[in-house]
């Protein structure tokens, strides 16, 4: 199973189905269910109840009604037909779906993919990890699911998402956390690599309010953690505002190696560093 899995490496297969347009035909009364791109009302398409996403926001989903409104769908909805229906599945492309509706369309492009229920969910995994529109516990929950529903191994998961182990690894940890913490992560208040920081605490929930409250970084989290939930010092040094190009190459290098905010970006430079505790 793990060399088929390899060989299939998902996240390199999409732009194959998405790429593959055909010229758009009328918008048919009933929609027709070969591969290939076409248009189909609105109607016909359904969310997929085990797409990890969970959550949109709200200012992102009214900034994206008002693209589609004014300039359309760019890049169609990947679907699957649903079994004795005339209703189509959504794999990827669920927040275009939402958007186009909110905008009044009504019909949208779709690519039409026949898989089974484990890879349309590693296909919505791996479009929403590439584009960051999980939060990390809807990604954690989403890599449970293989490994629980489809008895994947950790390094299977791995190779199918394209995905190091150990990034798989720390993320199901996240899922061990209270409550509250996975609440802040779910609202974005607190990042993969601060609820890490986390893990094995006495009192992880008043230690996450801590982080919260006083805005502290990943590092100064870790600081927070081996000094047993004393209060840390902030630097006394000014950061800089990271630019798009490093947060890139840190994302690039979190999925290589499973650790978060490697990069120190200063006013006078930087450094990549790389902590480890044994």
């Amino acid at each position: 199973m793990a060399d088929d899995l390899a060989k299939r490496r998902l996240g390199r297969g999409l732009a194959t189905p998405i790429g593959a347009s055909a010229p758009a035909a009328a918008t048919p009364a009933e929609p027709e269910r070969g591969r290939g791109q076409r248009r189909v009302p609105t109607a016909y398409l359904r969310a997929n109840p085990r797409n990890p996403r969970k959550t949109y926001d709200a200012d992102d989903l009214a900034d994206l009604t008002s693209s589609i409104r004014e300039k359309g769908i760019v890049q169609p909805i990947l679907v699957r037909p649903v079994a004795g229906t005339s209703d189509f599945e959504i794999i990827a492309g669920e927040r275009r779906w939402r958007a186009a509706q909110k905008a009044g369309l009504h019909d949208v492009p779709i690519v039409v993919h026949e898989v089974s229920d484990r890879e349309a969910l590693e296909i919505a995994i791996i479009e929403n990890v590439q584009r960051a529109d999980l939060n990390p516990l809807e990604e954690a929950l989403g890599y449970q699911q293989l490994l629980t529903d489809h008895e994947y191994t950790q390094q299977q998961l791995a190779d199918a998402i394209g995905k190091s182990r150990p990034h798989i690894a720390n993320m199901l940890r996240l899922l061990g956390l209270p409550e509250a913490v996975r609440e802040y992560l779910r609202e974005g208040k607190l990042t993969a690599g601060h609820a890490r920081a986390l893990i094995g605490l006495d009192d992880p929930e008043a230690a996450a309010r801590r982080i919260v409250e006083g805005g502290l970084s990943v590092r100064e989290a870790e600081a927070l953690g081996e000094a047993g939930g004393k209060k840390a010092r902030k630097p006394a040094a000014a950061k800089v505002e990271k630019d798009a190009d490093t947060r890139a190459l840190g994302k690039q290098l979190y999925d290589a190696i499973g650790l978060a905010d490697v990069i120190e970006h200063k006013s006078d430079g930087g450094s990549v560093e790389i902590r480890f505790n044994t």
